[in-house]
């Protein structure tokens, strides 16, 4: 009886310190511990999800991500800047009196059924999206409501502005910021971040960035993935007016790492403009001394002509190139590239179409001894995984680089400082072959070695899976963010 007693007192105490681990997750795992076996109970439980596929992948990260040896001390970005709203874009489409029709694509949005359409297309396929609103008295009356709206949020915005910001949260940076910033921007800037005074001005720019939730319903439509459509009417950052004053600031800053962003901006300009500024910003590239790199920062386009003169004249000048799986295809579909008849990705992109279409990029545009070009780095990203291509020979630690571009990607997305694999899951494909278009290898997902490396032509490929946020909190500037940290542990070589 006495031997029951004890087995049932000491079942009681083991589920009171299960139900103290469900209750108080955060009470510290070693205070849990020190209970469990001061009752001579066996070993304790692991925290939750620490033996998942999601524990063992974040787990192995950590151990890979090491700063590299050469470190960058002075970056300098530019060229777009502007104050985010953020807010729900079914709710503000509600208060302006919308309701969803047939969605459909708009290249510039002209009117509020432009961007009713417009929305609808791109929250019914999940997929982010950012447009040009060309009537300036509507998109500021829709400006207004959005500002005003009780939920609406107030964050950094522009490539440029959340890049800095995100390499400023390193305290032994100095990041140097040439864009369009107006008195909002400014207070919500890092006081790390240094703005030249010619790049301030008198009003902000406004861009709208309209959220939706997964599995987020407005009438008969449905959200697959959480996502985000953008539109704005802004003048500054579509002449890429702080150009000059970005360029002139760098004597005098002496950075070795450049950021350039914003091209994408000029699509509401005429081909006219387009074809001078493109011309002024290879001249200007050209200007930063050999040996510093450039790194340029793609987003969401529509105009083909754009992106081809972009490809043709601005990667050969670049040395590193961020981007999307939107971005990509286009690219794709506007140089002439491989797969360029796919019209868009089905669910998660096929790794090896992705990895096909980087390889075409470094062969066709990147750096080799025949031809005139500095590009030799490109990150991509796309919500289940990314992948660093690299000419070898230029670039190191981008291991550690593709990891960390990754792992900020799971921790900004749910708005905590390390991975709670609790509110992760993995999304990635658990094999793909790593080419379509020749015989590539099959590779087999293994969450305790995360990144998978394979080489092609002098090219080499490092690959790691996204754990995905279930709840995101935010999914705006989340490619910014992974761009500037894959940055901050990649070391180029001297010689490059």
């Amino acid at each position: 009886m006495a031997l029951w007693r004890g087995s049932a007192y000491a079942g009681f105490l083991a589920l009171a310190v299960g139900c103290i681990f469900l209750l108080e997750p955060q009470l510290p795992g070693s205070a849990l511990r020190s209970l469990w076996s001061s009752l001579q109970l066996g070993p304790a439980p692991a925290p939750p999800g620490a033996g998942s596929p999601e524990g063992r992948l974040a787990a192995a990260w950590d151990a890979l991500i090491v700063r590299p040896a050469r470190r960058w001390r002075r970056v300098a970005v530019g060229v777009n800047a502007c104050v985010d709203v953020v807010l729900s874009g079914v709710k503000l489409l509600q208060a302006l009196g919308l309701s969803p029709g047939n969605g459909k694509d708009h290249s510039e949005l002209r009117s509020r059924n432009d961007l009713e359409e417009a929305f609808v297309h791109f929250m019914g396929k999940g997929a982010a999206a950012e447009r040009f609103f060309s009537d300036k008295e509507t998109f500021h009356d829709i400006a207004q409501v959005a500002s005003e709206f009780p939920e609406a949020q107030h964050y950094v915005g522009g490539n440029a502005a959340l890049i800095g910001q995100k390499f400023a949260a390193n305290s032994d940076l100095k990041v140097l910021l040439c864009g369009p910033v107006g008195p909002k921007l400014h207070e919500l800037l890092d006081d790390n971040v240094f703005v030249p005074p010619e790049s301030l001005q008198e009003v902000d720019e406004f861009h709208l960035i309209l959220e939706y939730q997964a599995g987020e319903e407005w009438d008969q439509l449905k959200a697959p993935h959480a996502n985000r459509f953008i539109f704005s009417h802004d003048l500054s950052n579509g002449a890429m007016n702080m150009l000059e004053v970005f360029v002139s600031s760098l004597e005098e800053f002496q950075p070795d790492l450049v950021v350039l962003s914003g091209l994408h901006m000029m699509e509401g300009q005429s081909k006219e403009f387009q074809r001078k500024r493109l011309l002024e910003v290879v001249t200007s590239i050209s200007d930063i001394p050999t040996g510093v790199p450039v790194h340029l920062e793609l987003a969401s386009m529509t105009n083909k002509e754009l992106m081809s003169s972009i490809v043709h004249q601005v990667f050969p000048a670049v040395t590193s190139l961020g981007l999307n799986e939107q971005e990509l295809l286009f690219l794709s579909q506007s140089a002439s590239g491989p797969h360029s008849s796919l019209s868009s990705w089905n669910g998660v992109p096929d790794v090896g179409v992705v990895s096909d279409i980087l390889f075409w990029i470094l062969k066709e545009h990147g750096k080799s001894e025949s031809r005139a070009s500095d590009l030799s780095r490109i990150h991509f990203h796309t919500l289940a995984y990314h992948i660093l291509a690299t000419v070898d020979g230029h670039w190191a630690n981008q291991l550690a680089a593709v990891a960390a571009g990754a792992r900020v990607a799971g921790t900004q997305a749910c708005a905590t400082e390390t991975i709670d694999t609790r509110r992760v899951s993995l999304k990635a494909p658990h094999e793909f072959t790593t080419s379509r278009l020749e015989a590539g290898s099959r590779v087999v997902l293994n969450p305790n070695e995360p990144v998978v490396e394979w080489h092609r032509e002098g090219v080499s490929f490092h690959f790691t899976p996204v754990l995905v946020c279930k709840d995101p909190v935010r999914t705006v500037g989340l490619g910014d963010a992974i761009s500037a940290e894959g940055l901050f542990y990649s070391e180029v070589h001297p010689h490059s």
